[in-house]
């Protein structure tokens, strides 16, 4: 016969500060194992890069199927044996992909500081001489996207995130009244760090949706759209399709690489985007470049062959990962489960689990697993500005460490949850 763990906050003040004596000395001997263990990051591990090195043996020349030598300048667009990749992976048509270099971060940056600068195709200005410029964030988030915008000096506004994609209805009420508001973030397929996937549904209404500012962007950042961690390999909605229709063809910029595909540091990334969008993008990318990389384009055309070769190699990544995220779930799970102090996702794909914990006490869990070597990505850092109003929300990074690693890292944080849960309940 099993019992169901009682919820902490329903024991009495003797058997709550009995549980937390016990829970205490074993966190004192969890700090004695001596670990340095780190989950901050998402990041490929060694074994899935180990993946990709045939790609250090390529190419085995330098020309394009039309002959072209790819050492010389040229090629702005990139090399279209990758773009069409790309279109592929993407659903889109190859005329409306660009492929530059390793990182999609980069291009994020570049389509920024440029609407900044010049505007875009329908910008009334640039936004530079907006007096104002925000955009939406929907949270938690990555905080990559957010530290952007505020190196930039572009103000953040948050609105949740739920299981279909952003909360429409808080962005629809948001973008209609307020011109300052010029675009907004998602990670459309295995949010980050949520796994959310914005449904058709919810991305339909966010291209047809009224908005104050003309000239209102969606970046669209797909960095997951074929890191599956079953075998239900999840389609993105068709953002550009759907925009069209909608009759704003210039609101969604795809972006996307194989920085957790081929080799992080030296992939290759994308932009997809209306026509109008990738002609204004080359034109502003034609002052800063002569062309990117055509040879690591070439390199990973010939590695993979075509956009089944992705997919048949990230089967590989998932039969590798999968089961970290596996023990991830059973350390939470057969700790957690029934004590009422933590919820958290169980995603079908991306890099990341998400953990929410008792309001308060996601600093003091992240502090005491530092304490006892386990290093978490900082609290709040889901949020704009490092900011999270409840301090509850932690971010689980299991991707990079070996199995053991995750195992021992995670039995570690479901302790730390618990021993702040309890001194929290217990102070109270």
């Amino acid at each position: 016969m099993t019992t169901t763990p009682a919820h902490l906050s329903e024991l009495s003040a003797d058997d709550l500060a009995a549980r937390l004596t016990t829970v205490q000395a074993e966190y004192e001997a969890l700090k004695a194992g001596g670990l340095k263990l780190d989950l901050t990051r998402g990041k490929p591990g060694a074994d899935q890069l180990d993946l990709s090195n045939g790609l250090l043996g390529l190419p085995t020349g330098y020309r394009d199927r039309s002959g072209t030598d790819l050492r010389n300048y040229g090629g702005l667009d990139g090399l279209v044996e990758l773009r069409e990749i790309f279109a592929d992976l993407l659903g889109v048509d190859v005329a409306n992909v660009v492929c530059g270099g390793n990182s999609s971060l980069t291009i994020m940056h570049q389509v920024l500081s440029a609407m900044l600068l010049k505007g875009g195709p329908d910008s009334p200005r640039p936004w530079s001489q907006e007096p104002v410029v925000k955009f939406i964030c929907p949270v938690p988030g990555y905080d990559r996207h957010f530290t952007m915008l505020a190196e930039l000096g572009i103000e953040m506004v948050s609105v949740p995130m739920n299981a279909d994609g952003p909360d429409v209805v808080a962005v629809r009420a948001l973008v209609a009244e307020d011109p300052s508001i010029k675009g907004m973030w998602i990670v459309p397929t295995y949010a980050n760090p949520t796994g959310a996937v914005c449904s058709t549904a919810v991305a339909a209404d966010l291209m047809a949706m009224d908005t104050a500012a003309p000239d209102f962007r969606i970046f669209w950042d797909n960095a997951y759209a074929v890191h599956h961690l079953t075998e239900e390999e999840t389609k993105s909605a068709d953002a550009l399709g759907l925009a069209a229709v909608s009759g704003h063809p210039n609101r969604p910029l795809i972006f996307a690489s194989t920085s957790k595909i081929s080799l992080a540091g030296a992939g290759v990334a994308a932009l997809a985007a209306s026509s109008e969008n990738i002609a204004w993008y080359l034109a502003r990318l034609g002052f800063a470049s002569i062309g990117p990389d055509k040879l690591n384009h070439l390199r990973h055309v010939e590695f993979f062959g075509d956009a089944n070769g992705v997919r048949a190699h990230m089967r590989k990544h998932r039969e590798l990962i999968a089961p970290k995220f596996a023990a991830v779930e059973a350390a939470l799970s057969g700790r957690l489960t029934g004590l009422g102090i933590a919820e958290w996702t169980v995603p079908t794909g991306g890099y990341f689990v998400n953990l929410d914990v008792v309001d308060g006490t996601a600093s003091r869990v992240i502090s005491l697993a530092k304490e006892a070597g386990i290093a978490l990505t900082a609290a709040g850092s889901a949020f704009p500005y490092g900011n999270d109003p409840f301090d509850r929300n932690i971010r689980l990074a299991p991707t990079f460490p070996v199995l053991a690693e995750v195992e021992a890292a995670m039995a570690g944080v479901a302790v730390c949850v618990e021993l702040a849960a309890l001194e929290s309940f217990t102070s109270a």
